[in-house]
């Protein structure tokens, strides 16, 4: 040990424990992807499950009424229907009574929200000047 000696210190530990670091940095990142990787699953599951439940309760009530539901209200309050509201759009459209109907659910971008009331925000303060 030399006292004199200028080198960085905090250099010279790195260098002692790099491969340490590189193993755990690389550890972090798998675990990073693996936590996305499961998020992105979980969405395209729950979508797919809220579209069976769907199918599911209208040709449920097809089979008991003799006619499809004439909105989604009509499945929530009748047939449990439940869902996020925040988190996916569903367009319900009906032809006739006795046609099933078109069915589309559509996820929601997590910014949405944000990005509409920040739209809404300044649009109303454009209006509120003269």
């Amino acid at each position: 040990m030399n006292r004199f000696d200028k080198t960085n210190r905090f250099f010279n530990f790195i260098m002692k424990f790099r491969l340490s670091l590189i193993f755990t940095l690389l550890i972090i990142i798998i675990c990073i992807f693996g936590i996305h990787s499961v998020d992105d699953n979980t969405s395209k599951k729950q979508l797919e499950s809220l579209e069976n439940a769907i199918y599911r309760g209208v040709v449920q009530c097809y089979a008991l009424e003799g006619t499809y539901p004439p909105n989604l209200d009509y499945l929530k309050a009748h047939y449990g229907l439940t869902y996020d509201s925040d988190k996916y759009f569903v367009d319900y459209q009906i032809f006739s009574s006795n046609m099933m109907p078109d069915i589309t659910v559509i996820p929601i971008p997590k910014d949405y929200n944000n990005a509409n009331n920040l739209f809404h925000s300044v649009t109303e303060d454009f209006a509120d000047e003269p």
